[in-house]
């Protein structure tokens, strides 16, 4: 029987002692270089065979080796800073809306240990890839844990140019996309050279529609920028190959002033990727697959909606996520549907993720479960 598969969106919750090192490392204190890719590879091995145990078709290396996405760009791109003083407007409008909760909420995550702060990055200088060594070793590392062992695919994340940092060096925008675009294809190539999905992670697109900096023409001109940076990088890479991951925001909260799938989705659908994946089992956007209703699905294109929610430590029920898997079903058919998370558990590699990692493991169990009560009921 057919059967609609399962994923996520790539970010897991990074082991304890492996924090400690990573921690060590990029703090200039002692550590031993072998010991830590040792362990970062028994890590990614851990993580996989996890997912394998929970059921999940199309895995990944929980991004294990990396610290988080402003440091992973430093670590893969030259001619970028980090710029500790620098405003960057995250979740600027709810901020303002409710600005108690969000003293407490970064108050508690800022004890949750991330072992690099979110510091923006910026573009100083002529970018090229420096990052061969560290993508050499996380293929050879995600290659030696799927050996011996069963699944339908697997995946790796990669940032959008969109997702690169701020420029100050060149001249124009799309003098800077051009050479962000030429250094991130060397990634995007040798990830499926390997044999791999390759992720496009790229919050900012949707970011662009809940920016209180722009009007409407300047939100979509900026999208159109990013999506054909990103299109540039992609030429040659077979569609078939890539996935494209847009989200809201990583943390719980209010989150009324998210951008709206409609103001997205057109952008989103133009970029050469096979399967999108979104948010949809947030409560601000869980109703947005009525937006597929008026909105055709090309053919060949594949669905990947979060089912699960990356903010709760709500263990959605089978029945639940069976359900929402339906509603897309219904509209676009179930040979187009791949169930999936909303984001990554573990954004940031910190000691306290937002959902308890034993939870995370009990909602993928449950995603497995959904997708065949799911499948059941669309191929009986």
């Amino acid at each position: 029987m057919k059967t609609i598969l399962t994923t996520h969106v790539g970010s897991l919750p990074r082991p304890h002692d492996l924090l400690d090192m990573m921690k060590a490392r990029l703090s200039g204190a002692a550590y031993n270089e072998a010991t830590y890719d040792a362990r970062v590879r028994r890590a990614v091995s851990e993580v996989v065979a996890k997912q394998v145990e929970c059921g999940i078709d199309i895995v990944a290396d929980g991004e294990q080796s990396k610290p988080g996405f402003f440091t992973y760009v430093r670590e893969r791109l030259s001619g970028f800073e980090p710029r500790a003083d620098l405003k960057v407007p995250f979740f600027e409008a709810e901020v303002s809306a409710f600005p108690e909760y969000y003293k407490d909420y970064f108050a508690r995550a800022m004890g949750g240990g991330a072992v690099a702060p979110m510091v923006p990055t910026v573009c100083v200088g002529p970018v090229s890839y420096i990052g061969r060594d560290a993508l050499t070793r996380d293929i050879e590392n995600l290659k030696a844990a799927l050996a011996g062992r069963s699944v339908a695919g697997a995946f790796m994340p990669s940032v959008a140019p969109s997702g690169a940092g701020l420029n100050e060096h060149y001249q124009t925008d799309e003098d800077y996309y051009e050479a962000v675009v030429s250094a991130l294809r060397i990634e995007y190539k040798a990830i499926v050279d390997a044999g791999f999905y390759l992720q496009i992670d790229d919050p900012f697109l949707s970011d662009v529609y809940s920016d209180l900096r722009y009007d409407e023409a300047q939100k979509n001109r900026k999208a159109g920028l990013y999506v054909e940076a990103l299109n540039h990088a992609l030429d040659g890479i077979p569609e078939a190959q890539v996935r494209f991951h847009t989200c809201y925001g990583i943390n719980e909260g209010p989150r009324i002033f998210d951008a709206k799938l409609k103001d997205v989705v057109g952008h989103m659908l133009k970029v050469k990727a096979r399967f999108y994946s979104f948010e949809g089992a947030n409560p601000r956007h869980e109703h947005e697959y009525h937006v597929w209703e008026s909105i055709r699905l090309p053919d060949g294109k594949v669905l990947m909606p979060g089912v699960i929610t990356h903010a709760s430590n709500i263990v959605e029920h089978p029945e639940l996520i069976a359900e929402r898997l339906l509603r897309y079903a219904r509209i676009v058919g179930g040979e187009n549907l791949i169930a999936s998370a909303d984001c990554g558990f573990s954004s940031q590699a910190c000691y306290k993720t937002e959902v308890n990692p034993k939870v995370i493991w009990e909602k993928f169990r449950a995603l497995v479960e959904g997708a065949r009560l799911a499948s059941n009921k669309v191929w009986s």
